[in-house]
């Protein structure tokens, strides 16, 4: 199982499917160099999707110069587990 994550900008998400199918998004909105995640949901738990989606957002705004401001939980947990891309946070 191949799991894809891309940006979608005209939904404000991030999108990541698995085998083709969409898996789980994480809402986002942007503004002022700084890119605020307000919702996360994953449709399949357990299978890795949820952090291989979070990862990919977080490296894609690191890559354009935003700082990140987590807002949802999700993101916000992620976060603490991996205190090396804790550098892309706005606090």
């Amino acid at each position: 199982m191949k799991a894809t994550v891309v940006d979608n900008p005209d939904r404000s998400r991030y999108e990541v499917f698995l085998d083709g199918e969409l898996g789980g998004f994480a809402d986002y909105a942007l503004g002022d160099g700084v890119i605020a995640f307000t919702h996360t949901e994953v449709a399949v738990e357990g299978r890795g999707l949820g952090g291989e989606l979070v990862r990919h957002a977080l490296r894609d705004a690191r890559s354009r110069g935003l700082k990140v401001r987590p807002d949802c939980s999700f993101v916000r947990d992620y976060l603490a587990k991996h205190p090396e891309l804790a550098e892309v946070t706005d606090e």
